[in-house]
């Protein structure tokens, strides 16, 4: 029975290796993240908040924390809150809530996420 796994987990293996050869290196139509931050290059005016969805943050432990200090790196952020979560201990929302003063520069704050390795963030409000 072990061998019978074993071969099982060979072939597998051997598959993930086959696709992950064959995938393209990079993706020409979709657009790089810097020319993404450049296109959002916003500087705010006057005080407020905006909603930022952060996909790639899967939990509250570890993710949120580095999205938190990322963004309260960027100079004009005031504060940094996770959104309302559906579930307690569940990161089931993942989007923050950024207070920011007048000055704020959105793309800035996004390639903060971007070399954080958060690179799928964007403004929803």
């Amino acid at each position: 029975m072990r061998a019978f796994v074993y071969s099982i987990a060979v072939l597998a293996a051997a598959g993930i290796m086959y696709a992950i050869a064959w995938m393209p290196a990079n993706n020409a139509d979709a657009p790089a993240a810097e020319s993404v931050a450049a296109e959002s290059n916003e500087i705010m005016t006057e005080p407020g908040t905006l909603v930022l969805s952060v996909p790639s943050m899967h939990c509250a432990v570890a993710c949120y924390p580095k999205v938190k200090e990322s963004l309260e790196s960027t100079p004009g952020i005031s504060e940094v809150v996770l959104d309302e979560q559906k579930e307690e201990g569940v990161l089931d929302n993942r989007q923050v809530i950024v207070h920011y003063e007048a000055g704020f520069d959105l793309s800035q704050a996004l390639a903060n996420l971007t070399e954080t390795g958060f690179d799928d963030a964007g403004r929803v409000q």
